[in-house]
C-alpha cells in the first residue's frame, strides 16, 4: 500500500490586476464569509479543488526499473529546495511515466491533508466572479502576521507539468516537501494563489460531505481578520448581516462599487476600524437603524441623485 505522512503543523484596479506583498485575500460567497465570521474555515482535500491536476505531477520511473511498493513521508512545513530533488527535464528519455503511482499518492494525500487557499490580490474580476458568487459575494484580507497563517507557500507556476524521478519519493531520504508539488498550469497565474497546509489531524471533521470529500474545518480568530469587501451585488439584507456581526469589533467594512470610468471598482468604506461611514453608495447598509445613524442615511437616499440606482440591490 502507498503511505503519505505527513509531518509538522502548524483602490481596486481594472483588469491588470496588482500584486500585494504581505496581504493575504480570499474570495468568498456569503455563506462562506459568515461560517468565517462564526470562527471556523475549511481545510480543503486537494482533489475537491477544481483543477484536476493538483498535487498531481508526472512520476517518471527509470526504463527497466520494477516498480515497487513506496512509503512516502511529506513535510507539510518545509520550504522548496533549490534545486528540488528528483526533477526530471522536460525532454528527458529513458524514463516511463507512472500514472498509477501518481494517483496513489494523490489518494493518500486526500486521506492526510487539508489546503486553504488565499490570493495575494483583491481586485481579480475574475476571481470575483468564480469564487465570491459572481459579485455577490465578498473579499476577505487577513492579517497575513497572525500565527494562524504560518506556514505559506507560494504556488509555482508553469508551462509545462512538472516531472519527478520515482526515486525521490523513496522511504530513505528525507520527507518530501510538499511545497515542492505545489505546481499549477500557468493559465491559473492570474490567481497569486498562497496555501496554508495543515493535517487532517489536527483538524474537525464537521460530519458532513460535499462532493464527496469529507468537510474538515479548523477554528480561526477574528482577530486574523483585518477587512472585509462586499462585492456590487451582495444583497442589502447580506451587507446589512455582515454589519451586523462585526459593527462592534475593529474589522474594517467596504463595497467594492463599479466605477464610472473603465473596467474598475471605486473603493467606499462602509465601516473604517469601530467607525461608521455613510455615504450615497453605502447609505442602504444603515438605513433601517432606528438611531441618528438611520437617520443620516434615510436622508441621504431621500435626496442624493445617485441613490435611486445604487442602492437598488435587494
Amino acid at each position: 500500500m502507498h503511505r503519505a505522512d505527513t509531518k509538522g503543523c502548524p483602490a481596486m484596479g481594472h483588469g491588470v490586476t496588482r500584486m500585494e506583498p504581505n496581504r493575504l485575500f480570499k474570495y468568498v460567497s456569503i455563506e462562506t464569509l459568515m461560517y468565517i465570521l462564526s470562527g471556523g474555515i475549511r481545510l480543503t482535500q486537494p482533489s475537491a479543488f477544481n483543477d484536476p491536476f493538483e498535487l498531481l505531477p508526472e512520476i517518471c520511473v527509470p526504463l527497466g526499473q520494477v516498480e515497487r511498493e513506496l512509503s512516502i513521508s511529506f513535510d507539510i512545513t518545509a520550504t522548496r529546495r533549490n534545486p528540488p530533488v528528483g526533477e526530471v527535464n522536460e525532454n528527458s528519455e529513458g524514463y516511463n511515466c507512472c500514472d498509477i503511482t501518481s494517483r496513489n499518492i494523490l489518494k493518500e494525500l486526500n486521506r492526510s491533508i487539508g489546503i486553504l487557499c488565499l490570493s495575494k490580490i483583491s481586485d481579480s474580476l475574475l476571481m470575483w466572479s468564480h469564487y465570491a458568487d459572481q459579485y455577490a459575494g465578498a473579499v476577505i484580507e487577513f492579517d497575513s502576521k497572525n500565527e494562524f497563517f504560518n506556514g505559506q507557500i507560494d504556488i509555482e507556476y508553469r508551462s509545462h507539468r512538472p516531472k519527478k524521478d520515482i526515486s525521490a519519493y523513496l522511504s530513505e531520504g528525507a520527507p518530501v516537501p510538499l511545497a515542492e508539488l505545489c505546481v499549477k498550469p500557468e493559465q491559473w497565474q492570474y490567481e497569486h494563489e498562497v496555501r496554508i497546509i495543515r493535517s487532517l489531524e489536527t483538524c474537525e471533521d464537521t460530519g458532513k460531505v460535499l462532493r464527496g470529500f469529507p468537510i474538515y474545518t479548523q477554528k480561526i480568530p477574528l482577530a486574523a481578520i483585518k477587512e472585509i469587501t462586499f462585492g456590487e451585488r451582495m444583497t442589502v439584507e447580506n451587507q446589512r448581516t455582515v454589519w451586523e456581526t462585526i459593527r462592534k469589533t475593529d474589522i474594517s467594512l467596504s463595497l467594492a462599487a463599479v466605477a464610472n470610468w473603465g473596467y474598475e471598482f471605486r473603493k467606499e468604506m462602509v465601516k473604517s476600524g469601530s467607525n461608521p461611514n455613510i455615504s450615497p453608495r453605502t447609505a442602504h447598509v444603515f438605513s433601517h437603524l432606528p438611531d441618528g445613524l438611520g437617520d443620516i442615511a434615510r436622508l441621504l437616499l431621500a435626496q442624493h441623485p445617485l441613490s435611486t440606482f445604487v442602492n437598488t440591490t435587494a
